[in-house]
């Protein structure tokens, strides 16, 4: 079999798994996130449109949800090529980054392309900043396979060194800028930055096809960020985010970060900060250690399932088996359906926590030193998942971590378990309790992103 009939067939079945992941009303719309107060000095920030390149669409995503925008604004767009990014793939339909020249209405890709086209037309948007992993470390001369000409990562990359435009058009100044930055606070001396100028007008045919250069032909400053793929994500993520900083300050952006600019912190944030609630609400799921299967998780008899995301990396895809939560690159796990009728039920429950009570809303995660127990509730059936108790209402009855069996949980080490509530044989909500050996402490949810549904 040739070459072309191969990419026929893979393209084939693409399609087919595509159409099919359509047909359960999954979307992979890109997300288009503005922050800070909006004017005509605006940055767009893209990250995602080559998905097997995470320390940018990373960086994006931080950006839009840790990132506080106290003077100017940004537009973030996190995740370009959502697709591309769940399938971790350069591009399942084509590299989405050769398509701004020109592409086909029947390409898959099409509608993204005009979308962010448009936004980067925006009057408001002066400067283009878009993310990418590269190879190795660019050097101007060849050291070795990973350092030389021919490589793209820790670099700050310019189609030419000027463009006519009253804003920002100094790439190349504004790229050594950038680099000089960065290079104040590497993790390793090897680390260093440099400006690659493609200078693709001389003739860089594949160059011309890009966003970068889509941009800078109308008359917008761009401008690529490489970091290397030689390096872990929270590195890539974390050279990014300097990088970012710096552009912002350049436009006299002024912003407030949620966690401290280090390496270490940024892995804290990207592995453990990651939260997705169903439902109104009603259920909440710390991610961080989430078991790779749920099982008997409560959906809609219907088999809808709304889902509110922490991330914009973060989303769910319906599968025969169920449905799994994928968070960027990664599938994190997989919800084991049960279905019931769900009923709408506004009260607080009653629970007594190391001997101390407290009323907390549906949705809440409660951290438990010895024990709890969920005071009756009138109408309400109480199933604490793991617990082998005689009564099928476990309201009453005092619970503590030896009482529950660690595979019922709903974290990998065993900690975190799942409180159901039930009016007659309708889900009610749940209630999450974590067995931490620390203070007691009630967390409610925290996601603010739109609802999904599929």
């Amino acid at each position: 079999m040739n070459l072309g009939i191969l990419r026929l067939f893979k393209l084939f079945f693409t399609l087919l798994l595509l159409q099919n992941l359509y047909a359960n009303n999954q979307s992979f719309d890109f997300d288009f996130i503005k922050k800070g107060k909006e004017d005509n000095n605006t940055l767009l920030i893209i990250g995602g449109i080559q998905g097997d390149e995470p320390g940018g669409f990373m960086a994006a995503s931080l950006i839009s949800t840790h990132y506080k925008i106290k003077k100017g604004s940004v537009w973030v767009v996190p995740n370009l090529n959502f697709y591309s990014i769940i399938e971790r793939n350069r591009g399942p339909f084509g590299d989405m980054n050769r398509k701004f020249a020109s592409i086909s209405s029947n390409d898959p890709d099409y509608n993204s392309i005009q979308r962010i086209k448009d936004y980067i037309s925006s009057d408001e948007v002066k400067l283009v900043l878009n993310l990418h992993d590269g190879s190795g470390f660019y050097r101007e001369k060849h050291i070795d396979r990973l350092h030389s000409p021919l490589r793209w990562g820790q670099s700050a990359i310019i189609d030419q060194s000027t463009i006519n435009t009253p804003y920002y058009g100094n790439l190349k100044e504004i790229a050594q800028k950038v680099c000089n930055s960065v290079n104040q606070n590497l993790i390793s001396s090897s680390h260093h930055y440099k400006v690659k100028n493609t200078q693709t007008r001389l003739g860089d045919k594949e160059m011309e096809k890009t966003l970068t250069y889509f941009s800078i032909n109308n008359k917008k400053a761009a401008f690529a960020n490489e970091a290397s793929k030689s390096l872990p994500l929270h590195e890539r993520t974390y050279y990014h985010l300097l990088a970012i900083e710096k552009y912002m300050e350049i436009m006299g952006i002024e912003f407030e970060r949620h966690f401290p600019l280090k390496p270490l912190a940024v892995k804290n944030v990207i592995d453990n900060d990651i939260y997705i609630s169903f439902y109104d609400e009603k259920i909440q799921l710390p991610l961080s250690e989430i078991r790779s299967i749920l099982r008997y998780f409560p959906v809609k008899k219907d088999g809808t399932l709304e889902f509110n995301p922490s991330s914009p990396l973060l989303t769910v895809i319906k599968k025969d088996e169920g449905y799994a939560i994928h968070y960027g690159n990664r599938k994190l796990a997989l919800l084991r359906p049960d279905y019931f009728e769900h009923e709408n039920v506004d009260k607080k429950i009653n629970i007594d926590i190391d001997g101390k009570e407290f009323s907390v809303p549906l949705g809440s995660m409660i951290n438990v030193n010895k024990n709890f127990k969920i005071k009756p509730i009138k109408d309400l059936r109480v199933n604490v998942i793991g617990f082998v108790h005689k009564n099928s209402n476990e309201a009453g009855v005092t619970v503590s971590k030896r009482n529950l069996l660690k595979r019922f949980s709903i974290d990998k080490s065993g900690k975190i378990f799942r409180v159901e509530f039930y009016k007659e044989n309708k889900f009610a909500g749940m209630v999450l309790v974590n067995f931490d050996k620390t203070e007691t402490r009630i967390s409610y949810n925290k996601n603010k992103s739109s609802t999904n549904s599929l």
